[in-house]
C-alpha cells in the first residue's frame, strides 16, 4: 500500500516537473513510423514493377507468402525453397540467395545483389525503374 501512494505522489505534476518527454517521444515514434511507411511504400511499388518486368502479376508483391512463390519463381528455384524463409534465423540466409538470384535473373553482378540486401528501399527502385531486363525465359504464372 505504501509503495502505490509513493507512485502515486511521484506521477503528479507538482511533485515531477518533466512532463515534456512523452511529447518528444511521441512525435518522434509518428515522424519514424510515417519514414518507414514510405520506405516501406517504395519497396512494394518497386517489387510491382520487378513482377511485372519478369512476366508475373505485379499485384503478387502485395501478398505475402504468395510474393515470395512469385520470387522463386522469377529466379526459377524450386518451390521448397519456401522453408528457408519460415524457419527463423535460416531466412536471414534465404533472403542473401534470393536477393543474389534476383541480381542474376536481371543481369547484375553481385555488388548489386549486397545492394539489394543491405539497401533494398534504393536498389529496388533502382533495379524496377531502370534499364535492366529480365535475362531468363519467362517463368510460367503461378
Amino acid at each position: 500500500m505504501h509503495a502505490l501512494a509513493l507512485a502515486l505522489a511521484a506521477s503528479q505534476p507538482e511533485e515531477y516537473p518533466g512532463g515534456g518527454g512523452g511529447v518528444v517521444a511521441a512525435l518522434f515514434g509518428g515522424v519514424f513510423f510515417l519514414i518507414w511507411l514510405a520506405v516501406l511504400a517504395v519497396v512494394i511499388v518497386s517489387l510491382w514493377k520487378i513482377f511485372d518486368k519478369a512476366g508475373q502479376p505485379g499485384w503478387a508483391a502485395l501478398v505475402p507468402i504468395y510474393n515470395l512463390i512469385v520470387a522463386l519463381q522469377i529466379v526459377q528455384k524450386p518451390l521448397w525453397w519456401i522453408v528457408l524463409f519460415l524457419i527463423p534465423c535460416v531466412n536471414f540466409v534465404g533472403f542473401i540467395l534470393l536477393g543474389l538470384e534476383i541480381a542474376k535473373a536481371f543481369g547484375k553482378s553481385t555488388g548489386f545483389a549486397a545492394g539489394l540486401i543491405l539497401l533494398p528501399f534504393v536498389f529496388y527502385p533502382m533495379l524496377a525503374f531502370g534499364d535492366s531486363r529480365y535475362q531468363y525465359a519467362p517463368a510460367p504464372r503461378v
